[in-house]
């Protein structure tokens, strides 16, 4: 499963540097799958929309830090336990209950997000 911020959110910034996909964001900040990876071309986001890696996308979240989904491995392949929360001050950054992925899946991602 990817991780999720919750509002409970202090907007430390703490979680940003340490994820190896570049998947963590300030709130109100446009993102891109290219950011911190070595994707070209065109992606297909997992809900079906083909974007070009470069093209920046919405915000998750206007008002705390976010995770995009599309990017998050849960540091499958990095390290033994998600980073962002590893660091979090007030235990925000959780598993996405809506969002069962196993280690295949995740590391899939990974393999397609740094070629």
């Amino acid at each position: 499963m990817a991780i999720i911020i919750t509002d409970e959110c202090i907007n430390c910034g703490a979680c940003e540097p340490e994820c190896p996909n570049n998947a963590i964001y300030e709130g109100g900040i446009e993102w891109s799958m290219l950011d911190g990876t070595t994707l070209e071309g065109e992606y297909v986001l997992e809900d079906g929309k083909t974007v070009q890696v470069g093209e920046k996308q919405t915000p998750v979240s206007d008002d705390f830090y976010f995770i995009v989904p599309d990017k998050c491995t849960e540091c499958v392949g990095f390290h033994e336990e998600p980073q962002c929360a590893a660091v979090c001050p007030v235990d925000c950054c959780v598993p996405d209950p809506d969002r069962q992925e196993s280690e295949e899946i995740l590391l899939g991602r990974k393999e397609r997000l740094h070629l």
